[in-house]
């Protein structure tokens, strides 16, 4: 008995060794997003300030865990005009609800399940995982990252504002799509 307790604590404090803990490279990640404008063309934009950690088993190339927040006033749709109305009360009213964050409560094989909170509403969402190797950059840091991709409703998260259009349709569609790089540089 003795040795299978020692022997399940060795295997517990092994597993452990190949987990690292990365921190968000912010200048080498991407938050972004798709919708359809006037059901003819999609518009894509992105969020410029993005932290957060994330861990990850070295041994077995697999994420365990994300937790991330995006500040919304650093939304950016190359259009100045739009990024304004996008910040306002209509939309993602930034000054209110500053943050939207994500943390992942299952992983598996190439999907993340996590809850989403963006306008203060939080939902379970679930994302298409893609992973990357861990190398080494030139600066000795170890580096690894991933892509999350999927879909949301904005309605579900208090963002309705649109404009119906005459020849039917809306202005802005309700479906969005995510797309999300992530590097991380391994903590010390």
């Amino acid at each position: 008995m003795k040795f299978l307790k020692l022997g399940l604590a060795s295997l517990a404090v092994s597993t452990a060794l190949f987990a690292g803990n990365y921190n968000i490279d912010a200048s080498h990640t991407n938050a972004g997003f798709t919708v359809k404008h006037m059901m003819i063309t999609n518009v894509t934009g992105k969020f410029n300030d993005i932290a957060g950690t994330f861990e990850f088993d070295e041994k077995t190339k697999k994420l365990k865990s994300i937790n991330g927040e995006i500040i919304t006033a650093s939304i950016d749709t190359a259009n100045e005009k739009r990024d304004e109305h996008l910040k306002s009360d209509e939309l993602f009213g930034v000054e209110k609800f500053p943050k939207i964050t994500f943390k992942s409560t299952k992983i598996e094989k190439d999907k993340v399940q996590g809850e989403l909170t963006i306008k203060g509403v939080t939902k379970t969402v679930s994302l298409d995982l893609e992973t990357s190797d861990i190398i080494t950059d030139p600066w000795g840091k170890q580096r690894t990252g991933f892509s999350l991709n999927g879909k949301i409703k904005r309605s579900d998260f208090g963002i309705t504002w649109n404009k119906a259009l005459e020849t039917g349709g809306v202005a802005v569609s309700d479906e969005v799509k995510l797309n999300v790089d992530i590097e991380g540089i391994l903590a010390n």
